[in-house]
């Protein structure tokens, strides 16, 4: 993890505010009310504490609103200074396994639930909102599932309430890798053919080749692609030629130790934004040519427009 704390976005309020409207706003000011990009039209408010005016307040001329860099986007509400969200944005976008609410809370002196709020908030601004179709024309898509979590609790007679044990009782993944490309994974309420094919079907184009395990789930949506080869764990076959699922099963190894040695507890309600995280890094990697800066820059944009709260936003 590379983060240079000497940087003025991360000590200076102004110079983060600065940063993170240049990443929202690369083209000028927008409106966050009614979308003016008239510059012209957009009136900087100068601060007046006295008059409960902030910082880096603007004024659209056209719709009369008033807003932020805040607003709209997934810090909208939240009085942690820019300075600190600056550099969680920077540890989570660094940190190849994740990093726990509590280190950051350490970290950078909020609280533990706001320390926490911030990393989901953040995991949201990683998920994907646009998923084109993953592989293409003699590129090859790897396919597996792993389970995660202790299990479920299940009532048995004469014995009480009892955690499941096996891939059974645990929370299914399915993941998705493009060979030399990005991830994408999916946390699944049951495995069998009709969910694998849905999913395979919603993210990957059928003109690429699929790589899985002999897992029965597979053959039928497998049919569906240019080529579907498997390798044969069973009998200790682990890649033939360039055919395996080694790339998947490390994508899996790196989400692991994340989930075991940094995370430790995750509830099945917050499941998926955790995959976001991992997916998010793993398609945003160094051997893709995404550097910790850039990294970081790319999960500030995806904030635009997201919102997330401790409740549900009020319905009109």
């Amino acid at each position: 993890m590379t983060v240079n704390l000497t940087d003025p976005i991360f000590n200076d309020e102004d110079k983060a505010r600065a940063y993170f409207e240049a990443i929202r706003w690369p083209d000028g000011v927008t409106c966050c009310h009614c979308g003016n990009t008239n510059s012209a039209r957009i009136y900087p408010i100068a601060a007046n504490p006295a008059k409960k005016v902030r910082a880096g307040l603007y004024e659209c001329q056209e719709c009369h609103g008033q807003f932020t860099v805040r607003t709209g986007g997934i810090m909208e509400s939240s009085h942690v200074p820019l300075t600190k969200w600056a550099l969680a944005y920077r540890f989570m976008a660094s940190s190849k396994k994740g990093m726990s609410a509590h280190q950051l809370h350490r970290s950078i002196g909020v609280t533990y639930k706001t320390a926490w709020f911030m990393w989901h908030r953040i995991r949201e601004a990683m998920r994907e909102d646009v998923l084109p179709p993953m592989g293409g024309s003699g590129k090859v898509v790897e396919a597996d599932e792993t389970y995660i979590g202790p299990g479920r609790d299940i009532f048995i007679n004469g014995k009480g309430w009892q955690k499941q044990r096996g891939p059974g009782g645990k929370r299914i993944v399915i993941t998705l890798v493009e060979r030399g490309g990005i991830s994408r994974s999916v946390h699944a309420d049951k495995l069998d053919g009709e969910t694998i094919a849905k999913i395979l079907s919603e993210n990957v184009s059928r003109r690429s080749r699929l790589h899985t395990d002999e897992a029965h789930h597979y053959r039928k949506p497998g049919e569906e692609f240019a080529a579907h080869e498997r390798v044969n764990h069973s009998a200790k076959e682990y890649a033939r030629e360039d055919v395996t699922t080694n790339t998947v099963e490390g994508f899996f190894s790196i989400f692991k130790r994340g989930m075991k040695g940094v995370y430790q507890h995750c509830g099945e309600q917050h499941l998926q934004r955790y995959l976001d995280e991992f997916d998010f890094r793993y398609s945003n990697r160094e051997a893709l040519g995404v550097d910790d800066t850039e990294r970081a820059r790319r999960a500030i944009k995806g904030g635009d427009g997201k919102r997330l709260t401790y409740r549900p936003l009020s319905r009109a």
